[in-house]
């Protein structure tokens, strides 16, 4: 039985009310996590970082300050938000899919599936590449970075959160590049001779990016940053090529 506007409505509400209040409960687990959260979200802004052990470099410690009252006290309670959200959101897609799912047909239901898991997993690997290369890279440049040895760093909690989050949910942005070119090509909108036609435009383009990403004359830091770039730029030709032949066997 086909149900009214109403009961879906009352339907989504449910949805909702449970996704809040898992989402709370995560919010409220990281909040009394505070000391293992902000370790690890603070763990880049030491020479004693994985990524920098790996890569190597001199010792150093960038210093943090705090410059309101309440400052430390919010700058917790968004992290645990934030946090909560993070750590809910597989639940929170579980339940948005299933709510939407009964509208869909069986062979839509499998391929809005994996759309959703691929986009999922890209965003996720985007996240985690920028946490252990991208972001402690620039952080290191530009928390260390004198114009005269009589000025002083001092990074602003506030600072480091905010581009700490920016950069993360850019990278995890770029990463949806092959997800979003599949679906470009699957609709016709993008082929693969276009993207190997502008190959070289869309080389400068990654470059400049990884340029404003990493500010640096060091070639190594750069090339970190624009080869990930790049290759999804690849994978996404890639994919494209692969749907045209698919849609060619369809037709």
């Amino acid at each position: 039985m086909e149900e009214s506007f109403w009961e879906h409505l009352d339907d989504l509400r449910k949805v909702l009310f449970r996704i809040i209040i898992i989402t709370l409960v995560f919010s409220l687990l990281a909040f009394f996590l505070k000391d293992w959260l902000f370790a690890i979200i603070f763990a880049p802004k030491s020479s004693t970082f994985i990524s920098y052990s790996l890569l190597g470099g001199s010792d150093f410690d960038i210093s943090l300050i705090n410059t309101s009252l309440t400052g430390q006290f919010m700058m917790h309670l968004k992290v645990s938000i934030v946090s909560g959200i993070v750590f809910a959101s597989p639940y929170i897609i579980y339940e948005l899919f299933k709510f939407v799912s009964p509208a869909l047909y069986s062979n839509e239901k499998k391929y809005s599936l994996h759309i959703i898991l691929s986009a999922y997993m890209m965003f996720v690997i985007g996240c985690v590449i920028n946490y252990f290369l991208i972001f402690p890279l620039t952080l290191r440049f530009l928390g260390t970075y004198e114009v005269s040895d009589k000025v002083s760093n001092l990074l602003t909690l506030d600072s480091y959160m905010e581009t700490l989050l920016m950069m993360t949910l850019v990278f995890g942005i770029i990463f949806e590049i092959p997800i979003l070119s599949y679906l470009l090509g699957r609709f016709g909108f993008l082929h693969s001779k276009l993207m190997v036609k502008y190959r070289k435009h869309a080389i400068v383009v990654i470059l400049i990016l990884a340029a404003i990403i990493t500010p640096t004359s060091d070639i190594f830091t750069l090339s970190i940053v624009f080869l990930p770039i790049w290759l999804l730029y690849e994978i996404s030709i890639f994919v494209v090529k692969r749907v045209e032949k698919s849609r060619s066997k369809t037709e």
